[in-house]
């Protein structure tokens, strides 16, 4: 393929919730599948391993010192994923072996944080293989933040990728018009946004982000029903009292530079959702805009990106 085009694959899944175990093997599934098609970058949705954090809204999440909600919080941390440890060294043989670029949404135990509270986190694994970066979200939204803790700027970061230059952030980050100007300022034209699912926060923000960045947009979604708790999680039968049927739709889409659908969001429907994407838009639709380029003014306004990866405790040693 020419290094022009680039052939993406959206994994629009559902996880084998707080399993991770069972969810990796979902995962490595769908990269397999996207390699057998000859796609180049393979996109899954936020927290997708081990799944979002529904729990909260159905089990009085905010309540100070309620048990149940402590016993699932535990759960969550068993199943979050330690990089360090070598836990997603298979996910990243497949990169290698099929050659394919990976955006995948992760709960992330951080060692470099004591290991016991988790960050919303999206990890870049390049097409040799390598984690190449692994961005903290900045601030979890609403009630997220009962379980999730407030990330950093390190992972604030670009890659190359044929021509393009791709870059991502996790949610309601992509609400935030500094991080994204801060991806912007590195030179990024292909935009991920991961999302827990559904078409409402996709519809809009795709193709606003698209034609404000002159860049191409990937929003990817995870699904969710009611059948898709797992058993095995401590108070499934009070998640389930409360439930909805369904949780997340979906809604995963890809909008062009010039700010108009390439694929329309896509509701119910688990699997892969394939496109390619040609370089030369981007290039056209910087002619008469560039956020951080011709139509920028530096004198005027600038912006500072603090990208220390945050930690209580240095060593000397």
């Amino acid at each position: 393929m020419k290094n022009n085009l680039l052939k993406v694959a959206l994994a629009q899944i559902s996880p084998v919730w707080l399993n991770k175990e069972k969810t990796i093997e979902k995962i490595e599934k769908s990269i397999i599948d996207a390699a057998k098609e000859n796609c180049e970058l393979i996109v899954f949705g936020e927290a997708l391993l081990p799944g979002y954090p529904f729990w909260l809204a159905l089990t009085e999440g905010a309540k100070w010192d309620l048990k149940v909600n402590k016993e699932i919080h535990a759960h969550y941390v068993r199943n979050s994923i330690t990089i360090e440890k070598g836990e997603l060294d298979s996910i990243c043989k497949l990169a290698k072996e099929n050659k394919i670029a990976i955006y995948l949404g992760i709960m992330e135990r951080a060692q470099n944080r004591g290991g016991h509270s988790i960050y919303c986190s999206l990890v870049y694994i390049d097409e040799t293989g390598a984690i190449k970066s692994v961005h903290r979200k900045l601030q979890p939204t609403y009630d997220e933040r009962l379980t999730w803790s407030p990330g950093d700027g390190n992972g604030l970061q670009v890659h190359p990728l044929k021509e393009f230059t791709v870059g991502g952030l996790n949610c309601w980050e992509n609400w935030m018009p500094l991080p994204r100007t801060a991806l912007y300022g590195l030179g990024e034209n292909l935009h991920i946004a991961v999302w827990p699912g559904s078409d409402h926060n996709t519809k809009d923000i795709t193709r606003f982000i698209a034609r404000e960045s002159r860049s191409f947009v990937i929003s990817v979604s995870s699904l969710m029903q009611k059948s898709d708790f797992n058993a095995e999680v401590p108070h499934v039968e009070k998640i389930l009292e409360e439930s909805p049927e369904i949780l997340a739709n979906g809604g995963s889409c890809i909008a062009s530079p010039n700010g108009e659908w390439l694929v329309e969001p896509v509701l119910y429907k688990e699997g892969l959702i394939i496109e390619t994407l040609d370089f030369n838009s981007v290039l056209e639709e910087r002619q008469n805009f560039d956020v951080v380029g011709h139509y920028s003014r530096p004198d005027v306004t600038k912006l500072q990106v603090n990208r220390e990866r945050q930690s209580t405790v240095f060593y000397d040693d």
